[in-house]
């Protein structure tokens, strides 16, 4: 389990950290990450990092996909995360 917890934590920071890299980026005017690679590392568990970058660089709030999709992803990561435990899969 806590190396599942890490796995979790990790990939929440990458995820929090490219959008606020892919910011940068914007307001440079240099190459960006894909809108696919951000929404991948979101929906593999890196949703809520991806909230909060969001929600903290003010990136891609406008974007539909985003604004419906991540919000997703965190919901079915919440119900995944409390059936998992419910069921007693990581004794």
């Amino acid at each position: 389990m806590k190396s599942i917890l890490l796995l979790l934590i990790a990939v929440n920071l990458v995820s929090f950290a490219l959008y606020g890299l892919d910011k940068v980026k914007a307001k440079r005017g240099l190459w960006r990450i894909r809108e696919s690679t951000l929404l991948l590392v979101a929906a593999l568990g890196g949703s809520l990092g991806a909230l909060m970058g969001m929600e903290l660089f003010r990136h891609k709030t406008k974007h539909w996909k985003f604004k419906i999709l991540i919000p997703l992803f965190l919901l079915l990561h919440m119900a995944l995360g409390v059936y998992v435990v419910r069921a007693g899969l990581l004794s």
